[in-house]
């Protein structure tokens, strides 16, 4: 009964080894195409090549010879190379996902020549880098606070950067997005890297770290104080026009017997001339 029952798992065993050698993993970007073919040659006394999705809707069957008949609609098209039993989908969509498997038809029953896996994915959006703090109390060192951002997710990571040499301390590990993509910051060569991808697919934000410590924000209390400075030196430049203007007018009043300007030239134009 044991020497049985370590039979059947051994050959379970073998059974999933062959299978997963078989089985292919192959990812595609959305609208391209895809080739599919046989892993080894159809056995001898092959009648038919069928490829199927599923391993029950049979797409394509291909008689000995290798000419192809189409059984079932696409959400693409099918093109037939000239290799035998070897089929192209075309302009592959995220639901054309699914296993996709050549069977070779025999007299003594169905054979699995090929197998693969196919994920279709679509392009990773566009992400954007950014500094949110700068901690530093002198301009040879500094802590980043940078985040990596995307239209549905983030991740956050600190650097410490001494004497423009900078190391990452936190957000090595990536971060998986709703839809499965990976979103990740990492630093390479005191260059910070926003990455968003997928198997198929990426997109990068970057920023050269070593020179940040230099564009730390100003303190409050400095920025206060130079609002102060600023708004006093206003205030005496328009003191100083005030007092000009003052000082000018009175010249004209006592020049002109105490009226002002206006009033003396009203009276000089009522004058009458006499010989």
């Amino acid at each position: 009964m044991r020497l049985c029952v370590v039979l059947l798992f051994v050959s379970l065993l073998t059974s999933c080894e062959t299978q997963g050698t078989i089985e292919t993993p192959v990812f595609v970007l959305k609208g391209r195409d895809l080739l599919l073919k046989l892993h080894a040659d159809p056995p001898e006394g092959v009648l038919f090549v069928d490829w199927k999705v599923n391993k029950t809707v049979t797409l394509v069957r291909f008689d000995p010879s290798g000419k192809a008949n189409v059984l079932h609609s696409f959400t693409g098209r099918f093109e037939f190379p000239e290799n035998k039993f070897s089929v192209i989908l075309k302009n592959l969509q995220e639901a054309d996902s699914g296993v996709y498997s050549a069977v070779a038809g025999t007299s003594t029953g169905d054979k699995l020549v090929s197998e693969y896996k196919v994920t279709v994915q679509g392009p990773v959006s566009p992400v954007e880098l950014t500094v949110d703090r700068v901690d530093s109390s002198s301009s040879e060192s500094c802590d980043l606070h940078v985040t990596c951002r995307t239209h549905n997710s983030h991740i956050s990571s600190t650097l410490r950067c001494v004497d423009q040499v900078c190391s990452q301390e936190g957000g090595e590990r990536p971060e998986v997005t709703t839809s499965g993509a990976s979103l990740q910051v990492y630093l390479l060569n005191n260059v910070i890297i926003c990455n968003h991808s997928n198997q198929v697919h990426w997109t990068q934000d970057f920023i050269t770290a070593e020179h940040l410590c230099s564009l730390k924000p100003e303190l409050p209390f400095v920025f206060l104080v130079k609002m102060v400075v600023f708004s006093v030196g206003l205030i005496i430049m328009a003191s100083a026009v005030i007092t000009v203007h003052l000082v000018d007018f009175k010249k004209h009043q006592e020049r002109n017997g105490g009226q002002t300007p206006h009033a003396a030239l009203e009276e000089s134009s009522h004058l009458k001339v006499t010989f």
